[in-house]
């Protein structure tokens, strides 16, 4: 991977909701100071200013996933505690701030753009493409992370000429913002098609792109499987069931006007192979591991024991102290004595370092074959087209496979011990086990259960956002959880509530949604 240019452009400010006053004046940047810039150098930045969520860091994982998706969907397993399922205050402010801040980066991108001439528009138009694409990806993360959110307002201070007064952002419905992003997004979809790149802008395009090397088929797929993504997410409700129906179909049913991740070859990734840059993944391991981070849930263990699941070498490993080939999982309904025990012998598998957290070459998986494939099979079953479902279905688990063993291949680090690869015969004996096969499965109930299961088998800490959305939305992953009964919130919660600052500093908009702010209240979506 060759290495890639990078300017990060003025960070401003996102919203009051995150600083004071003097913030604002300590961190915003004057463009007219700033002595060169381009939409590209711009958009590099507000890529940069969210590489802590996309690369697997300590920002995300320790402070944010340890404590919330990871063990909302028993990815990982845990000592029981009070207040376990009230998500921490740092968690839900760093990420907050950072989606603000690469909003920021995305004003600046425009404020640069509509001062271009005509022509000069018409050349830089797929940086704005793409710079969409990522803001959207990461906005409906935000969304179903908390619901309605400051947006079609927000980081708007360098346009308000830095007058802080009138930058305070009101909320936006979540609804109307899924509306406004899949109505943009199949816009740019079918623009992508008609659209021809100045080779000079391609060129330098291909330099500043630091998520598909500036290879437009690669947008392509990333838009369009944004979009069933989202789709998905919402089909289940009555505003958007008919669309979500329509739209899926005329992405499936049109390869090759709506191409989507299809393979392993393809997926949506940022790439972590340049040692020593901010482009590494090189807190995954504190992130991952500290504090016990990383063991095993039971649920998920026991699921790749019974079915002899052959991705099992490659995301665990035997504990420390446990025998060679010995695997075992943190039951979650043991109680917190019985639980440190087992911590402490060293006996509990974890996940597998080598693949996963000591692996300095590992990418910041945006979206996977395996995703997409599911998502397809979903759709072919509800609409009765069993055979597409079952072929998606199985080609997710296939890609699934391969996804785990080409991270083990790219890894630099030797201290798991080796994976038993798997052969043409494991994968199709897998793919007829009991808990696995599609023709084993006698309803649609049980066929949407399989995909279910097979996704969150897939995601666990990888893709712990898409992990804990699908959990909530589909409702079909059987999970027992302990009962605090120490707090109000006894149970995992439905979402996350607003960081305190929105209370503080943008008061007169969040009174809005503060009768909606809290952990029981289901997103729009979730209608299971």
């Amino acid at each position: 991977m060759k290495f890639k240019s990078l300017y990060i452009g003025a960070i401003v400010a996102a919203s009051l909701a995150s600083c004071t006053e003097s913030d604002f004046a300590d961190n915003y940047t004057d463009p007219a100071k700033v002595s060169e810039t381009t939409v590209g150098k711009q958009f590099t930045g507000m890529i940069y200013s969210f590489r802590n969520y996309v690369l697997p860091t300590y920002d995300d994982y320790f402070v944010g996933q340890r404590i919330t998706s990871n063990r909302y969907t028993q990815a990982i397993g845990w000592v029981n505690g009070e207040n376990q399922y009230v998500p921490g205050s740092e968690a839900i402010n760093r990420r907050w701030r950072a989606f603000y801040e690469t909003l920021a980066q995305y004003r600046e991108i425009e404020k640069i753009y509509e001062g271009l001439t005509e022509v000069a528009a018409a050349d830089q138009r797929i940086y704005m493409i793409a710079a969409k694409t990522f803001l959207y990806d990461q906005a409906q993360k935000e969304i179903d992370y908390h619901g309605d959110i400051p947006f079609t307002q927000a980081a708007m201070l360098s346009q308000n000429g830095g007058d802080y007064q009138s930058s305070y952002a009101p909320y936006d419905d979540a609804e109307t913002l899924y509306t406004m992003m899949l109505d943009e997004l199949a816009a740019m979809a079918d623009e992508m098609n008609t659209m021809t790149v100045n080779p000079g802008v391609l060129a330098e395009f291909e330099i500043q792109d630091v998520i598909n090397d500036g290879d437009l088929m690669l947008w392509k797929k990333y838009i369009n499987s944004v979009r069933l993504r989202m789709l998905t997410r919402v089909s289940g409700t009555s505003t958007f069931s008919a669309r979500a129906n329509a739209e899926i179909g005329d992405i499936l049913s049109n390869p090759a006007t709506y191409p989507v991740v299809t393979s392993i070859q393809d997926f949506i990734a940022w790439d972590g192979y340049t040692a020593g840059t901010w482009m590494q993944a090189n807190s995954f391991q504190s992130g991952l591991e500290d504090w016990d981070g990383n063991i095993a849930g039971k649920v998920i263990i026991d699921h790749m024991l019974a079915n002899e699941d052959p991705r099992l070498t490659y995301v665990f490993e035997p504990g420390l102290e446990a025998e060679p080939g010995q695997y075992m999982g943190l039951d979650p309904l043991l109680n917190a004595s019985a639980q440190n025990e087992l911590v402490l012998a060293g006996t509990l598998s974890i996940y597998n370092r080598s693949t996963l957290s000591r692996n300095q070459n590992f990418p910041g998986i945006i979206i996977s074959a395996s995703e997409v494939n599911f998502l397809a099979a979903e759709y072919y079953l509800k609409t009765g087209q069993n055979a597409m479902a079952q072929a998606a279905y199985e080609t997710g688990v296939l890609n699934s496979i391969d996804q785990y063993v080409y991270l083990r291949s790219i890894s630099n680090n030797g201290d798991s011990p080796d994976p038993v690869e798997p052969t043409s015969a494991d994968r199709d004996a897998y793919l007829a086990q009991g808990d696995v096969s599609w023709t084993a499965a006698t309803s649609a109930e049980e066929k949407l259960k399989l995909i279910a299961e097979q996704k969150w088998l897939h995601f666990n800490v990888i893709q712990p956002n898409e992990n804990w959305a699908e959990y909530r939305r589909l409702g079909l992953v059987d999970l027992e959880f302990w009962t605090d009964q120490s707090n109000q919130q006894s149970q995992p919660p439905y979402r996350w509530v607003y960081p305190s600052s929105e209370q503080t500093y943008n008061a007169e908009n969040y009174s809005v949604v503060q009768p909606q702010d809290n952990l029981t209240n289901a997103l729009f979506w979730d209608v299971e």
